[in-house]
């Protein structure tokens, strides 16, 4: 019974994690493309984007992650690490 008992919660808590994972897609793929595009830019690049004006999508993902905090803590925690440290080698944070 107690074998049971343990299998049915490890089926639990794997059910959970996955529901978990795949909870926002659109999230994950926008976090994806961030990541991607400070890994793949120069210094000189980021700098010069640094001054542009947002385009509309990207004002509409602003916007959504102003309304939600959950939403922005998530969105922060998958990009907090790789943007911030190549905004540290390009010299944009200290």
């Amino acid at each position: 019974m107690v074998k049971r008992m343990a299998g049915l919660a490890v089926m639990l808590v794997v059910l959970v994690a996955g529901v978990a994972v795949a909870q926002h897609p659109i999230l994950d793929m926008i976090a994806g493309k961030v990541t991607e595009k400070y890994q793949q830019s120069t210094c000189e690049q980021l700098w010069e984007a640094r001054g542009k004006p947002k385009s509309a999508q990207e004002q509409e993902v602003v916007t959504m992650l102003r309304g939600n905090p959950a939403l922005r803590t998530e969105f922060i925690n998958k990009i907090a690490g790789p943007v911030a440290n190549k905004m540290f080698e390009c010299g944009m944070i200290p």
